[in-house]
This record gives C-alpha cells, structure tokens and sequence, in this order.
C-alpha cells in the first residue's frame, strides 16, 4: 500500500513540476513553487494545484466559469471599442488609453463629473445617499460585506427602497465576505435583495475559486452614477475596531459615460455568477448625459483576461512619468518589471514617491514590501511609512496630471489572480486635489533614510529574505 502511495506521490508531483516548468508565469515564482513541490511531500502538490496554477498560460485548463466570461466578451461587449480617441491632445494620454482599450477593451469616455472621497464616513455618506435616492435600481459588488453599523444602515435603507419598488443586487466574494453570516444573508433576501457570490465555494469549482478572488468594490445606481475604488463595506473605516486604528483608503463617485463602462464590469460578473442575463436589457443602460469635463477610463482585470491589463497600466503609468510619480498602497510587492521600472524612473529624475502603511495585517507582507526598501531607496526613490492608521488606498499620479484609483494592490495576487477594477482619470485639477492629499500624509508620514535603513539588524534582513522568497506566493 505504501509503494502504491509513493508511486501515485512520484507521478503527481513529476505532473506539478511540468506544470510549473512548462506554464510558469515568472522564473522566480517557478522557483518557489518548485521548492514547495520537492520540500512539502502531498502538501506541496495540493498548494500548487490551489494557488499556483497559471490559468492564463495553460488553455488546455478551460473551466466552464472562464468560458462564460469569454462568452460575454464576444456577443455583448462594445463594438467601438478600437475607434480612435478624439479628445486627446496629448500623446502620454492617448497611449495609455490606447494600451487599456486594447488589453481590455474598455474605452476613455469625456463628459464625466468625478468626486474624490478620501474617508470612510464621507464615502459612505456619499454611496447612502445616492441609494436613498434610487429611482430603479441599485447594483452593489464588494470583496468584504461585514456586519456591524454600516450594513445595519444599508439593511435600513434597503428596507425602504424596496418598498418603492427598486430592484436591489448585491455580490460578494466567499473569501472576503466570509464573516458575513447566513442569518445576516437571509435577513436581506427575506425583503426582496437578489444576492448572489461572485466566486461562490462549491464542490465543483473549488480549485478555481479558491485562489481566483473577486476583490472589486462597485455600486451602481441608476445606470447614472458609479462609486469605485478601496473601500470596502465594513466599519473598519468609520472606527478603530482592531489595534491597527481606523482603515484609511480612498474612492471615486462618477457621473457621465463611464459610468456605463463601470456597470459593465458588474454586469459581466453578474452573469458570471447568476445565469442571469437579464441585466444586458437597455432598462440597466440608460443613454448617459454629460455631467462634467473629465476623461475616464475603466481598467478590469482578472485571471480570465489574456492579458495582466492592471500591471500594465501601473508599467505603463510610470513609464510614462516626466516629472513625478506618486503610489499609495498598502501591499506594495512588486513585480520584477515594476521594480525596474520605478528604478528607470528614479534614475533619470522623476521624483518617484511611494507612500505605505507603517505596520500592516499581513507579517508576510509587511517584510515583503520592506525587502525591496533598500535597492528602491539606493536609486533615489522617496517612501513615507504613514502611522497610526492602516493606509489602505490604492493609488497613482502622473505628472499630477493622471489619476489612477481602484482596488488593484502592487502585487502578484492583484496582477495575476484577483479581479480587479481601476479608474482612470485624465484631468488635472482632480489629479492636483489627490497630490495634495498625498504630499499632506507624506507630512505625517516617517520619511525612510537609506543610510539609515542600510544598519537594519541581520534579524530583520533574514525575516526579509524569507518574506520575499515566499512572496511570488502570495
């Protein structure tokens, strides 16, 4: 029986290693997974099969949730989508907007008003009213839903609009919403809520949503007015509930043409996770009005996508940068490309700062991001480790020209394995009122001295090493 075993053990793992050879998305990812496979007997072969898979590389892998997203692409998406951009009157704007369009086919739309929310009450503040005022329907799509005084709200508000008639959706992820008890669940169906999970654990599907998480954040109200961005629905951001203090992040409310965009990217996921197409009925896409003079472009991204369309956008971003660059994020892990990127950039005078939260609530992560403190550092580049509060926001500004806020995190996971959803905003003015925002937490930020960091003890530079070898992992 023993043999039997070794012998199933030996071909598995010769399997996974292929596996990892032949479809691997990054030679030092490979590495590690290879490590894990030859060190970690039977356990190694179940981690990789569950987190290590690269879905974009192997196409013999056809899961029938990855068809159907392609399904929807084919007969429903915008067949404008290559027709040239008329409102660019610079090049550094059309080539971004032209690399988004064709990685995901989601096109600059003029004629949008945008509002900045830079803190948990005026965001949530913001999203109640704009559901209080609901005339249709409400659209609601969240990596976290957890209870406590915001979902207690939400249920109040809920309760009334459906009262009026409104057709209210809400989608969660199982692993981010996993706190979110049933009773809480049915409480909400039990008035007339259509809920659904995004990336729902079952039996069939385990092994593609076990490491495939839906970490978008969207409501739609109306068709007319979108809210995307960082936060998540949880009283985290209202009050310290952990001693990490309150979350601090930030979101966009947008009106205009790309908020049809916006409502897309739900719908997409909606028929993904439903078997309901109800929502391509031209009731959920009203003609949109111009609201305002900004350009905005919406980035998606996810394991089913051909391409890491928010990589790109984060490469493309900096490339592109004359004067400065400026990244807020909380897990900044990045890649072998954006690393030499930031490096480029800071090398030929772009002012490159980053802004990162100061103690995290990931210990792998935290290390991780701190592992590549010093060769950043070494070509110039400025990090501010803000305290006191857990830095959650997700954002980038070129040239304090071009604004980019979302969900997508600096790391394998966001490139490779979420679904993901950006904002792009091409207007000055809102790009100058983030770089306020941005150089006032820098002030209240520990600034990082190289000389300095370079005297870190031997402890902390091995928990490094440990952290980044483990880190294309993540």
């Amino acid at each position: 029986m023993i043999s039997v075993l070794i012998i199933i053990y030996i071909i598995i793992s010769g399997l996974a290693l292929l596996g990892v050879i032949f479809y691997g998305a990054r030679p030092s990812k490979s590495l590690s997974w290879l490590f894990v496979i030859i060190f970690m007997p039977y356990l190694g072969v179940v981690f990789y099969v569950l987190f290590g898979l690269n879905r974009r590389k192997i196409r013999l892998f056809k899961l029938k949730q990855t068809l159907k997203r392609k399904l929807y692409d084919e007969k429903f998406h915008d067949d404008n989508a290559r027709k040239p951009f008329e409102n660019f009157q610079s090049q550094k704007r059309e080539k971004l907007a032209t690399l988004i369009s064709n990685n995901n086919n989601y096109l600059p739309y003029n004629g949008n008003s945008v509002e900045l929310l830079e803190d948990g009450d005026t965001t949530f503040s913001s999203i109640f009213k704009a559901i209080k005022n609901a005339k249709c329907f409400i659209h609601i799509q969240y990596y976290i839903l957890e209870e406590g005084e915001l979902m207690d709200k939400l249920f109040a508000l809920f309760k009334e609009k459906i009262k009026q008639g409104v057709e209210i959706r809400v989608m969660y992820d199982a692993i981010g919403s996993f706190d979110w008890k049933r009773k809480s669940i049915r409480r909400f169906k039990s008035i007339g809520v259509v809920i659904c999970s995004s990336m729902p654990l079952r039996f069939g599907n385990f092994i593609f949503s076990m490491n495939y998480r839906n970490h978008r954040k969207i409501v739609i109200v109306d068709g007319i007015i979108g809210f995307t961005g960082g936060f998540n629905l949880t009283d985290k951001y209202i009050k310290p509930v952990s001693n990490m203090g309150i979350w601090e992040d930030i979101h966009l409310k947008i009106s205009g043409p790309a908020v049809e965009s916006l409502h897309k990217v739900f719908i997409k996921d909606y028929f993904f996770a439903s078997k309901e197409d109800i929502l391509l009925n031209t009731k959920y896409l009203p003609k949109q009005q111009i609201t305002g003079n900004s350009i905005v472009q919406i980035v998606a991204s996810g394991p089913d996508s051909d391409y890491a369309a928010i990589m790109q956008q984060y490469i493309m971003l900096i490339n592109l940068a004359e004067n400065s660059i400026c990244i807020a994020n909380p897990y900044f892990i990045p890649s072998a490309q954006v690393l030499t990127a930031l490096k480029i950039a800071a090398l030929s005078g772009v002012r490159v700062q980053i802004l990162l939260p100061f103690q995290s609530d990931s210990v792998t992560a935290k290390y991780s991001m701190r592992s590549y403190f010093e060769e950043l550092m070494q070509a110039g580049v400025e990090i501010y480790l803000k305290k006191n509060v857990f830095l959650h926001s997700k954002m980038v500004i070129t040239d304090i020209e071009i604004l980019s806020i979302g969900s997508g995190n600096f790391d394998n996971r966001s490139f490779d394995h979420n679904f993901e959803t950006n904002a792009l905003v091409y207007n000055r003015e809102l790009a100058a009122l983030a770089y306020k925002s941005f150089v006032d937490d820098c002030k209240l930020s520990v600034k990082l001295e190289f000389k300095k960091f370079k005297t870190r003890s031997t402890q902390e530079k091995f928990y490094e090493g440990v952290a980044r070898f483990l880190s294309p992992l993540l």
